[in-house]
């Protein structure tokens, strides 16, 4: 065996050869949009990439936790429906609202989620019979990027959104580790638990005058609302100053580019202005494509956070099917990376974390811990998917732990040094950190090049006007 040739790299020892590395030098959130596990995954239960022994409601060590047949519906004769088929690319939407969450969780007197109360998710759009009862037609293969990561790499079995609504708080949950307005309202449970309305449906720091944000707090009650611009630390704000980070969005006022919601970082010209602040000019990219020219220039941050556009999001009535493949893009492109960090490439020092920001109203048959008071009455949300790609990462992992977005950010926190729980917000309620995922004693596995209906050229040409990830 040669000899291992170590360099530093921002105080990690790198090695070539028989050496392995003791953390990772960047860290890449990928978030998709609005499904569930039982939604979008169904995949797994048949071949090519499973079998019906493998999926269980109830699963046993070493299946996914994917319930195929008789789905829970309280409107049902039976009290079950059988699920149908849906195009990822479908015609209609599902509400996600906080009022969708209590609707299908239909809470019995202990506060526990039933999960039998699906039917009574509002859909819009050329809404099927029974839209919220159907899983994704793999019938064309446009979910296999997903499947194929998901039997190479790692799976989450339980893993759910930390927030009990839409996209602005579980992205705010996903940065920052909390949707409330300041450190001292996460303390007492008060959270902004929609997506902005108003006069915009824009959100920040620089939206339109008149633009609010419903409060959630400690009894249940939204009966206030806020502008959306608030004032507490981030997971950007506690890395080291020798790590750095940047986030890619599609636009600078949506609910989706998280950054723009926190006044330090935004420091915003005012309300129908523009953010300003060095750090949201240094660090928010608004063109997803870049995290491609990044990884290709050897320009990947140390954490990095990816939102995509409408065309490639997951989700309902917005996407064009482009989801697995635009994150088959970022995977390939760092799994051939061969020649960044000092010519070790991206793959043997990057984790690719995947998750969906909600589950979109679609039924999901895994009930959800909720939090003691006073953030249980907005903690926890349904079940999303969560992927875990990396060099060390064995195939076909699944994880049986619960986890949620707090998961993400203590697992940022204890690879970059920083004390787990630091921001006092979600990653310190947070019961793990992934670490599980990862076996970094091991050799670095080699990178197979995702297989994907489209790849990175067809992202970085593509001259279709960057939309969000919702029409919302």
């Amino acid at each position: 065996m040669k000899a291992a040739i170590k360099f530093l790299f921002f105080g990690f020892s790198i090695a070539f050869a028989s050496a392995q590395i003791t953390k990772f030098s960047h860290i890449v959130v990928i978030v998709q949009e609005n499904r569930t596990p039982d939604n979008l995954f169904q995949g797994l239960c048949v071949a090519p990439f499973g079998s019906a022994s493998l999926c269980s409601a109830t699963p046993a060590t070493g299946q996914y936790d994917i319930q195929t047949a008789n789905w829970i519906d309280n409107t049902s004769k039976t009290g079950v429906t059988q699920p149908g088929l849906v195009a990822l690319a479908n015609k209609y939407d599902l509400s996600h609202a906080h009022t969708a969450f209590t609707a299908m969780c239909d809470a019995d007197s202990n506060g526990n989620c039933q999960m039998d109360g699906a039917a009574g998710i509002k859909c819009t759009g050329s809404c099927l019979s029974k839209p919220q009862f159907r899983y994704v037609n793999n019938s064309g293969g446009i979910v296999n990027p997903y499947l194929t990561m998901v039997t190479q790499y790692g799976w989450a079995n339980y893993m759910f959104q930390t927030n009990q609504g839409p996209s602005f708080p579980a992205h705010q949950f996903l940065f920052g580790g909390t949707s409330a307005p300041s450190a001292a309202d996460d303390a007492a449970g008060i959270f902004a638990s929609e997506n902005p309305g108003g006069t915009s449906t824009s959100a920040g720091c620089a939206a339109p005058a008149g633009t609010t944000v419903e409060v959630i707090n400690p009894t249940g009650g939204e009966n206030s609302k806020i502008y959306p611009c608030f004032e507490h630390q981030t997971m950007a704000d506690v890395l080291p100053s020798a790590f750095t980070w940047r986030y890619y969005a599609p636009s600078a006022g949506s609910i989706w580019t998280a950054p723009n919601a926190i006044q330090h970082i935004c420091q915003s010209t005012g309300p129908g202005g523009q953010c300003v602040g060095d750090a949201w000019t240094d660090n928010v990219d608004l063109t997803s494509a870049d995290v491609l020219r990044d990884i290709a220039s050897c320009n990947l941050r140390n954490v990095s956070w990816v939102i995509p556009t409408g065309a490639n999001s997951d989700h309902a009535k917005v996407n064009d099917g482009g989801g697995p493949s635009w994150v088959a893009s970022i995977v390939n492109a760092i799994g051939n990376s061969t020649s960044c960090d000092g010519g070790t490439g991206y793959w043997n020092n990057t984790a690719i974390l995947i998750t969906w920001d909600d589950w979109g109203g679609w039924y999901d048959h895994e009930p959800p811990t909720i939090l003691a008071q006073p953030e249980g009455d907005y903690q926890y949300g349904f079940r999303v998917p969560l992927v875990v790609v990396s060099a060390y990462t064995p195939q076909g992992y699944i994880n049986n732990r619960r986890h949620d977005f707090g998961s993400v950010l203590r697992f940022i926190e204890g690879n970059f040094g920083i004390p787990q729980g630091a921001l006092n917000f979600a990653d310190a309620r947070a019961k793990n950190d992934l670490a599980e995922f990862f076996d970094l004693s091991q050799m670095p596995r080699t990178f197979q090049t995702i297989a994907a209906p489209k790849d990175a050229n067809f992202f970085l040409h593509d001259k279709r006007k960057a939309t969000d990830p919702d029409d919302q």
